[in-house]
């Protein structure tokens, strides 16, 4: 009984994996599509003041905020269709007293979760509020065009 046991189990499990895999081809999968955006929206706070700043950058431009740099390398949200999980890789550089750059943060911030991968420093706070398409801020290319 143990022989027949066993061939029968055998080809209920070919059966079953074979339904399973079957199955998975018809199956789209679940992750939303990234969209790249242009610019990267961010809020900064001056502990010393306890003022809060709002400000746009646009990708792979450098804005300074008090003494650090900020420089967006993507920023990603969803389409309309999804809950949105905006995120955006950033490197944040510090100007010290002794106007040498020295690089504090490299990493992904998520807007939803602004103290997770926080930007450690005594004064200033900087953290990702969102993306957009467009901004008001002239893009690099435009404000290099003018000047010539």
């Amino acid at each position: 009984m143990t022989a027949i046991n066993t061939v029968t189990t055998k080809r209920i499990a070919a059966l079953l994996l074979g339904g399973v895999a079957g199955f998975s081809a018809f199956v789209a999968p679940a992750d939303a599509a990234k969209v790249k955006n242009p610019v990267a929206v961010f809020s900064g706070l001056d502990k010393i003041t306890g003022r809060t700043t709002s400000f746009d950058v646009y990708i792979d431009e450098t804005v300074q905020f008090g003494a650090l740099q900020v420089t967006p390398k993507v920023c990603f949200t969803r389409d309309e269709t999804e809950a949105q999980r905006i995120s955006g890789f950033v490197e944040v550089d510090e100007i010290t007293l002794d106007r040498k750059i020295r690089r504090i943060f490299t990493g992904w911030m998520f807007a939803a979760s602004p103290g997770l991968n926080a930007v450690d420093h005594p004064v200033y706070d900087v953290w990702l509020t969102g993306c957009k398409q467009s901004s008001d801020v002239p893009a690099p290319s435009e404000t290099k065009s003018e000047s010539q």
